[in-house]
């Protein structure tokens, strides 16, 4: 509805334009709000106020010009207001928010879903967790936020790869291996250290126990020293938590395309090549010893260190090999999920990409807070080289993985989140996923009820849908129309978590309908038809939301 609104109100400047009532000497923004008070109507603008200065007229005088220059084809505008200063409010005709329901009808699942990307590639790389211990409730939320916008993004057009990308090449992984190799030490009575600064947790307890019985390690290093003994621990412990990491994701519902490795940028000499080619380019010089990014050609407050005096690469080194190697695989957007504690790095990537000649805007961060568990109303400590962290394995175990993954999506992810375990438990309206499936089970009861009573759904042609005329029954209308704009503006945002606070007050609306009234009245047949007809369009409304955040929509609860 605000498309066509908008199509309508650009119309109409320029005909104002061509008379010479309005001077336009740009382009104004025309932005279209849903009023609170729906006493202003349906959608409302605050173009005249934007645009008074510039045309040298007082606002109500430009809003005035606007809607004397309407012509609605469409037929959609029952009536106009101009409130206050110069606001424009719209009320739109009720038979045309009934139309929504024959949209959805048409269009089933794909109602909502606008070809956007035209097949745009993006790439979206999420979670990337150091293999060295299990993901944390941390890397769950960036699993959800990553995996969700990957469906919303292909959902509207774009050809979508989702990559986890593995530090496997760091001192985290020799720190990893440290810790298992003292651990399997001890275990066959050895007297070995474990390091001052390494991982604990029952995690290292068992990769120690399996690597003395595995094939790639065995007994044969018992007696041999770490430097010996390195490489061997290194590989298995990784191997060992890879795995695990995998199969947490895959418990979790989260899926990718493509597993990189950190160490294939260092053993393919692509490392190497990109720091040669930015030399060429002339954003990377020596000084002092070492070889530094020219960051600060791009906006960076400083530049940055790509090779150390020592010779040591940085962690900055690898990371631009790697946009350099997303680059050449010819995606046009890059979509990066870090933690909120990267926030600084940011600068420097987006400096790497406009050195390889591309962009600033064609990486796009998004910064995960952190997650607060909560048990009993109280937060539970987690540290995880202490290893008393808690796991997202303990977080899916516990409430599940539809619980996990909706509430990690009920925040912006840079708002902190306060993730209560009882709550997610609970089968009521305070938890917010059980409030959304409900409704959709809610549906599901009052079909199975009018099957067993032989009463069917109309067909579109035969449905008296103006017999829909009840308050409730036109914000449910209103609120489905909604769906699609909410859909654009979430995908062109990077924002999945706009589907759950959609989905809420869905949810909510519907629940509030059914407590007032019956939707099967064995009096009246072609108003239960109606409203039949408006379930099974919600219905299709909510699966489809759900879908995209990856939760089920269940039939019974």
């Amino acid at each position: 509805m605000k498309q066509t609104l908008t199509e309508i109100l650009l119309q109409a400047l320029r005909r104002a334009k061509d008379k010479g009532e309005l001077k336009l000497e740009t382009q104004p923004t025309i932005t279209l709000d849903t009023p609170k008070d729906k006493n202003h109507g349906d959608l409302a603008t605050t173009m005249a106020l934007a645009m008074a200065k510039a045309e040298g007229k007082p606002p109500r005088k430009v809003a005035e010009t606007i809607l004397a220059n309407i012509q609605d084809e469409e037929g959609i505008i029952a009536k106009t207001e101009i409130a206050g200063p110069g606001f424009i409010n719209f009320f739109l005709k009720q038979d045309r928010w009934r139309k929504t329901l024959f949209d959805i009808d048409d269009q089933g699942h794909e109602f909502g879903f606008k070809d956007i990307g035209k097949g745009e590639k993006v790439q979206v790389e999420f979670v990337s967790a150091n293999p060295t211990g299990p993901l944390h409730v941390g890397h769950g939320r960036g699993a959800a936020v990553g995996d969700a916008l990957a469906n919303l993004l292909a959902a509207v057009g774009y050809d979508v790869q989702r990559e986890f990308y593995i530090n496997d090449a760091g001192r985290q992984v020799k720190l990893l291996a440290r810790s298992v190799y003292s651990r399997y030490r001890q275990m066959h009575g050895k007297d070995e250290p474990f390091p001052e600064d390494g991982y604990h947790g029952t995690y290292i307890n068992e990769i120690s126990a399996s690597a003395s019985t595995s094939a790639s390690v065995g007994l044969e290093y018992i007696d041999r020293s770490f430097e010996e003994s390195e490489r061997a621990f290194a590989e298995y412990s990784k191997d060992q938590m890879l795995a695990d990491i995998k199969k947490d994701l895959e418990d979790f519902g989260v899926r990718f395309d493509v597993w990189f490795s950190e160490k294939s940028l260092l053993a393919d000499g692509s490392v190497k090549k990109s720091i040669e080619e930015l030399k060429e380019r002339g954003f990377a010089y020596e000084q002092d010893g070492a070889l530094w990014l020219k960051s600060t050609a791009f906006g960076d407050d400083k530049d940055r260190v790509i090779i150390k005096k020592d010779g040591e690469y940085t962690y900055l080194a690898t990371d631009i090999a790697y946009h350099r190697n997303k680059l050449a695989r010819g995606f046009s957007q890059l979509v990066n999920i870090w933690g909120a504690d990267h926030h600084g790095y940011i600068p420097r990537v987006q400096a790497v990409i406009q050195a390889f000649g591309h962009p600033k805007d064609s990486l796009h961060v998004i910064l995960i807070q952190l997650v607060a568990i909560l048990r009993h109303g109280q937060p539970v400590p987690m540290s995880k080289r202490a290893g008393t962290f808690v796991t997202l394995r303990d977080v899916v175990a516990d409430v599940g993985a539809d619980a996990a993954r909706y509430i990690f999506l009920t925040r912006k992810t840079d708002s902190h989140l306060d993730f209560d375990l009882d709550i997610a438990k609970e089968q009521s309206r305070e938890n917010p996923v059980y409030y959304v499936q409900y409704a959709h089970a809610r549906i599901s009861s009052i079909f199975r009820e009018t099957e067993s009573r032989g009463i069917k759904i109309p067909a579109r042609e035969t449905v008296q849908i103006d017999l829909l005329d009840l308050e409730e029954e036109q914000n449910l209308i209103k609120a489905l129309a909604r769906f699609p704009e909410m859909i654009e503006e979430a995908a062109l945002a990077y924002e999945p978590h706009r589907l759950t606070f959609y989905l809420q007050d869905l949810a909510g609306t519907l629940h509030n309908y059914y407590y007032k009234h019956r939707v099967i009245d064995a009096e009246n047949p072609a108003k239960t038809g109606a409203r039949l007809f408006l379930m099974k369009q919600i219905r299709i409304v909510i699966q489809s939301a759900l879908k995209i955040l990856g939760v089920a929509a269940p039939e019974k609860m």
